[in-house]
């Protein structure tokens, strides 16, 4: 019984370990707000045009998709060139390249910040986790090991100053990708809004329906239980 007992607890000791180690964050996400107002996300828009489109794609907004978040048509054509309206966003760099210089394609970013827990916590924690670990040698604090380079030389920032410039750049590129992953989310709350007042509405109908229905049910039954009082005598 008591070897039973022992490796019972040598188990859980053995499961709450792996719980530790599996949860354990040694560089937990930043406790930042992201901006979700149009100035943000435009200024994302070209943060992600200027440093993450030559290896990045997002196969899921197209070029149409800009105006909603208050691009021009002229702004648009700027962008697009000669694309059409309905083409997505690619990477200037093709596959075949990618995987010779990185060893992988990098991932689509459309649905990065909702692919992640806490997406947009998380992405602004990665970009700005970069450290030079020796001359020359730079790495990750919260993905040791990450393929891509410190796009925004984070790493190499010389004061406070230049960093929080590149964290405001890391936040604009942040809103960008947060828009990205739900372009709908602004419409569907704000006709969310109107379906709950509807609803709100059309309960209280039913509701002093219901007590006009079963008021006249009770008035039959008051004047039914009368006529037979009458009756008996």
């Amino acid at each position: 019984m008591k070897k039973i007992f022992g490796l019972f607890l040598l188990c859980v000791s053995f499961s709450w370990a792996g719980i530790s180690f599996a949860s354990g964050d040694t560089h937990p996400l930043a406790d930042v707000d992201i901006p979700q107002d149009e100035a943000s996300i435009k200024r994302g828009l070209m943060v992600y045009y200027d440093s993450c489109r030559m290896c990045h794609s997002m196969k899921y907004i197209q070029y149409r998709g800009l105006a909603d978040i208050g691009l021009s048509d002229t702004e648009i054509s700027n962008l697009r060139g000669d694309k059409p309206l309905s083409d997505r966003f690619s990477s200037t760099t093709t596959d075949e390249t990618a995987n010779d210089l990185f060893g992988m394609v990098p991932p689509d970013l459309s649905l990065m910040a909702k692919a992640r827990k806490q997406g947009p916590r998380y992405i602004y924690t990665l970009l700005t986790s970069y450290y030079e670990k020796s001359e020359g040698v730079y790495e990750n604090k919260h993905f040791p090991g990450i393929k891509m380079p410190d796009v925004f030389a984070y790493s190499v920032a010389l004061n406070a100053e230049e960093k929080s410039v590149i964290e405001n750049k890391v936040k604009d590129i942040t809103s960008f990708l947060l828009w990205a992953s739900d372009p709908r989310a602004k419409e569907r709350k704000s006709l969310g809004v109107y379906v709950i007042g509807y609803l709100v509405i059309l309960s209280a109908m039913f509701y002093f329906l219901m007590k006009r229905v079963w008021a006249r049910l009770d008035d039959e039954d008051e004047s039914a239980v009368g006529c037979r009082s009458t009756d008996s005598v």
